[in-house]
């Protein structure tokens, strides 16, 4: 596909737009099991966006990690340091935020008010051993912003992850997130895409990122920084073998988290999410319904199921009466007119 290709259909825009339309169609369906969720919406591909759309902790992280990246550009390369610091402020003001009462996940809590202590390295606040999705459902923005280098996609996907979950698999999973949304936006067909993944975990698998992540990985019981690394890597294929075998055989009706898992951990919400978008490639309602109606984390599934349809196909994948309602609407909106820009 074309650069002039890839801005016409704004894939920026539609990836955070599908991400917060997922992330609010979830928010009532999450912590229920499927039967429930059917007894309260109805029929899973009937589902309708809540009156108000209201978001997440999801969609609110993934707009302070925006805002911290805007920030970073705008003051010239994207280093370590030039990102750290204003994704670190706009994690604690989320943090501080009275609308921070969307049930935010423990480590991201735990993690922010440590970094609230400007003298405190970041490394001393990130909770290595915790790998939960609050590492990749925010890295969306990663995948979306241009000019940048594979290498400072990959190095800034991996910290803002550890920031808060320092665990391995929860920074292979956010690379593979941001380079998940990176290929769709750029016109990789969805077919080939779990191949293209897999050959990405394999080809970084050993790759400590040390500008990027300091001595984190000396936090941990691992040997080398290459066996730290090694460890997230390999959970990572093993779930990408599972997603490979479940795209040719899972039915649309059955709950997507019986194939790649209930989506709590950063790799199976990879798997989950990447499921519900290539069993409706061409479907972008249904794949946030089905995403919707899981037995997992129902909100973070939906949320990056939106992402990858919306980088996919486009702000046009979204119709107005839901779109236009979305809460966090204009800052959304200002965000993917600046990158799709």
């Amino acid at each position: 596909m074309t650069t002039t290709t890839t801005v016409r259909k704004r894939a920026a825009t539609g990836a955070l737009v599908g991400l917060a339309l997922g992330d609010a169609l979830g928010f009532p369906t999450e912590f229920n099991d499927v039967p429930s969720i059917l007894a309260k919406c109805g029929p899973w591909r009937e589902m309708e966006l809540p009156r108000p759309a209201i978001v997440t902790d999801d969609t609110q992280m993934t707009l302070a990690l925006g805002r911290g990246l805007r920030t970073a550009m705008d003051r010239g390369l994207l280093t370590p340091k030039r990102l750290e610091r204003p994704v670190r402020e706009e994690f604690v003001d989320w943090y501080r935020s009275p609308q921070n009462n969307r049930a935010p996940g423990r480590t991201c809590m735990v993690a922010c008010s440590l970094l609230k202590s400007e003298r405190r390295p970041w490394q001393e606040a990130s909770q290595v051993g915790s790998k939960g999705c609050g590492a990749n459902m925010r890295v969306a923005p990663l995948g979306l912003v241009p000019g940048l280098s594979d290498e400072q996609r990959a190095g800034a996907a991996q910290l803002q992850a550890a920031l808060t979950h320092g665990h391995p698999t929860a920074l292979a999973a956010s690379d593979l997130t941001a380079h998940a949304v990176r290929l769709l936006a750029r016109g990789t067909e969805p077919t080939g895409l779990v191949g293209l993944l897999r050959s990405y975990a394999y080809d970084n698998r050993t790759r400590y990122h040390h500008q990027w992540l300091g001595d984190l990985w000396t936090r941990a019981q691992d040997p080398t920084p290459e066996h730290f690394i090694a460890r997230g890597w390999d959970e990572c294929l093993d779930v990408l073998g599972r997603l490979r075998d479940a795209v040719r055989t899972v039915s649309p009706e059955t709950d997507p988290c019986l194939a790649t898992g209930a989506g709590w951990v950063a790799e199976e919400a990879l798997a989950t999410r990447l499921l519900c978008f290539l069993l409706f490639v061409d479907d972008p309602l249904t794949a946030l319904r089905r995403a919707a109606c899981t037995s997992g984390d129902s909100d973070s599934i939906a949320c990056l199921t939106g992402a990858f349809a919306g980088a996919h196909l486009g702000a046009d994948a979204w119709p107005a009466a839901w779109a236009d309602r979305i809460e966090y609407r204009t800052d959304l909106l200002s965000l993917g007119a600046l990158w799709d820009a």
